[in-house]
């Protein structure tokens, strides 16, 4: 008997089903507390810099999740496994998600402080592009349904557009935007020299990559269900 028959995508599983989920809701309610109730305001941007603690997270785990579609892209053209495919599609998609509240979130923050929604600095600008990326990659999946070269095309992309996020990285260094590059400042109530803030920060920090790796897991299964259903309509067509 096959293993998709032994051990279905829809099984229960109680660390993708129960663990994952319990430990992902926790740890957001606790982020959610301390960002909203406990944390104090920056001195010199107020409230509107509570943003901060899901927005850098943000960047760094859609960076993350490109990087892991990349790999799992690379295994994917060296040895044509569908797992490595399925979750090269499912970190991009989540990714997508994640950079797409990056781009939401970072003009909201800026608009009080730097008096418009949106400048064309060198890693705002990077960014766009890195969305339009992956956007281009999983619309190339969708357009070519289960095409063996489609899909090898969009993990060929895959792997290149991750060589965006180096250049996102360093942007501010190499050419001169307004997008602020550091963290800590020597006054106590300025920037996250307050302990609360840093402990917030790392809170929030565990929360999204939770939650990143939970929505990851969720698309794999589906993508599995999905090819399992396949399977089953070819063998009942043949």
């Amino acid at each position: 008997m096959s293993s998709r028959t032994d051990r279905p995508a829809g099984a229960l599983n109680p660390w993708r089903d129960l663990w994952l989920p319990a430990a992902t809701t926790a740890a957001m309610v606790a982020a959610l507390w301390l960002v909203f109730v406990v944390v104090p305001s920056e001195r010199v941007q107020g409230t509107v810099q509570r943003i901060f603690y899901f927005h850098v997270h943000l960047a760094w785990m859609a960076f993350g999740g490109f990087v892991v579609t990349a790999g799992a892209s690379v295994a994917y053209l060296a040895r044509g496994q569908r797992a490595a495919d399925r979750l090269a599609e499912a970190s991009a998609e989540v990714g997508l998600l994640y950079t797409t509240l990056v781009l939401v979130t970072g003009p909201l923050w800026a608009r009080p402080i730097w008096g418009v929604w949106w400048t064309w600095d060198p890693r705002l600008t990077m960014t766009v592009v890195l969305w339009a990326i992956y956007a281009s990659y999983l619309m190339l999946r969708r357009l070519g349904g289960r095409d063996e070269v489609i899909l090898r095309y969009a993990a060929v992309l895959g792997v290149v557009g991750v060589l965006d996020i180096p250049l996102l990285i360093i942007a501010i260094r190499l050419w001169r935007g307004v997008h602020p590059a550091v963290l800590l400042a020597k006054d106590a109530d300025a920037g996250l020299a307050n302990p609360m803030m840093v402990q917030t920060l790392i809170v929030a920090g565990v929360a999204l990559a939770l939650l990143f790796a939970w929505l990851v897991v969720l698309r794999m299964q589906f993508s599995a269900l999905d090819d399992e259903v396949e399977a089953l309509s070819a063998e009942v067509a043949a």
